[in-house]
């Protein structure tokens, strides 16, 4: 379209639709994906063309959380905690593959924003065969260890008997978590975002169709309980990843791998690497403080597990949306600051944050006045019910806040900055929200509710000083 040819005029603070009488132009243009040139095009429909993708991406994804831990919910509060616990490890997992992502999806941004096309698809490579080498040692763990890993955890005998196959299966196929995060960062970072969105709907729908198929014998299939819950995510997202290469190889919108770039690179493996060592600590320090919170919670009880396991999930559902909205954010910063435009690259930011902060009143308001039903569709246990309710209630009051936060992290992340992320989860995670938690849990006797209030106050700490932090500027002269 001759649009997409046109530099940018349009710099508003707002997200409007796109133009009178071209919406479902512009929605057919999002889902299919197109060759427009991001660092040129007007601005909302730049983020409209990438955030849509994103957006659908990711509510998905969080579907599946949610359809996922429906049906585990159904073997009672044992295989819920079990669930929680497992992704207490794989959080750590998670952390590492979403700080390389983080760093591909700067590097590839960058690189498409200054036209070296070929160089993008040489990093993409070497974030793959990283991604395939930090798998190794995990898969290792999770299939030998695996009780050990929950008993650590204080799973109950349940767990101890029953669910650590569950634990085995998702830590021992970790390979398949590793590359789909990454693949799909190097289709955003690229701007490609209607391939990501297409491998996470293939994934994330074979996941679900399998999962009541596995866990309780329908048909055909035997059933295999908790165990089968793990095997039909591993299938799914083992689908999804081949997808994922086929597409790679046989070429994008933005960015294609060709066989001749299958080698190891030295100097662009070391700068991809480099740039993921801040996205890694940022998210390992984050994660490792929800394993210490989940620690304490399983103190407390099953039920405490169950509850607030139930409760990450729901606030998964919820939030991905603004989380795609902040890929958004991502890729634009990238690629304009690649282009030289670092005040369109500000733009950008402030445009999908008001956004996002619209978006994230709504779930407040839905989590304040709904929290006991919401709960209500996973479980009847009331012990459970009451106390996931009470953390959706606690976290309700400063949603808006998590809004500019996810913007405003991710656009330190586009930028390639990923220490400055670092620095500030060091601090409001393990220096704050940890010793907090642990305070007010056990000291003053508050149990679950102290964590919950001790986890408000840190996130929303840590959004009002990121923001801030961002609205300085340094993020722009990052390099990579």
């Amino acid at each position: 379209m001759t649009n997409d040819l046109q530099p940018n005029p349009d710099a508003a603070v707002a997200l409007p639709p796109p133009p009178a009488g071209s919406t479902w132009a512009a929605v057919r243009d999002a889902m299919r994906g197109t060759n427009a040139d991001y660092t040129r095009i007007p601005m909302r429909r730049a983020v409209f063309l990438l955030a849509v993708p994103m957006v659908l991406e990711l509510v998905l994804e969080s579907t599946f959380a949610v359809v996922d831990i429906f049906f585990v919910a159904k073997l009672g509060p044992s295989a819920v905690a079990t669930v929680g616990l497992t992704e207490s490890f794989l959080f750590l997992l998670y952390a590492i593959g979403m700080g390389l992502a983080m760093a591909v999806t700067a590097v590839v941004a960058r690189r498409i924003g200054e036209g070296k096309r070929e160089e993008a698809a040489v990093a993409a490579v070497q974030a793959i065969l990283a991604a395939l080498l930090i798998s190794v040692p995990f898969a290792v763990l999770g299939i030998v260890y695996a009780k050990d890993l929950l008993q650590l955890m204080g799973a109950d005998a349940w767990s101890l008997q029953h669910g650590y196959r569950y634990t085995q299966w998702m830590l021992g196929a970790n390979a398949v978590i590793m590359l789909l995060f990454v693949i799909n960062a190097i289709f955003r970072g690229a701007g490609d975002a209607a391939i990501a969105m297409r491998v996470l709907w293939l994934a994330n729908g074979l996941n679900i169709v399998l999962c009541p198929l596995l866990i309780f014998g329908i048909g055909p299939f035997p059933a295999m309980g908790i165990e089968g819950a793990a095997i039909a995510t591993v299938i799914g997202r083992g689908v999804g990843v081949l997808y994922q290469l086929w597409v790679l190889f046989r070429g994008g919108q933005h960015i294609r791998v060709a066989s001749s770039q299958l080698a190891l690179n030295g100097p662009i493996l070391w700068n991809v690497l480099r740039t993921s060592f801040g996205g890694m600590g940022q998210m390992v320090i984050g994660m490792t403080s929800w394993i210490f919170v989940m620690r304490i919670l399983a103190g407390i009880g099953s039920d405490a597990v169950a509850g607030a396991t139930i409760a990450l999930r729901l606030l998964m559902f919820t939030l991905m949306p603004a989380w795609g909205m902040s890929n958004a954010a991502a890729t634009l910063v990238g690629q304009n600051l690649g282009a030289g435009q670092p005040e369109r690259a500000e733009a950008s930011v402030w445009h999908i944050g008001w956004y996002n902060m619209g978006f994230t009143l709504l779930v407040s308001v839905l989590f304040f006045f709904f929290n006991h039903e919401l709960m209500a569709i996973f479980t009847d246990d009331a012990s459970v019910i009451a106390i996931g309710a009470e953390w959706l209630r606690i976290l309700s009051y400063s949603f808006f806040v998590y809004g500019w936060w996810m913007v405003a992290v991710q656009a330190f992340n586009g930028a390639g900055d990923t220490v400055t992320p670092t620095k500030i989860n060091l601090v409001f995670f393990w220096l704050i929200q940890i010793p907090l938690s642990y305070a007010l849990a056990i000291s003053l006797g508050w149990q679950q509710t102290g964590v919950f209030w001790a986890v408000f106050f840190s996130e929303t700490s840590v959004g009002l000083f990121t923001l801030w932090l961002f609205s300085r500027g340094k993020w722009k002269a990052a390099k990579v």
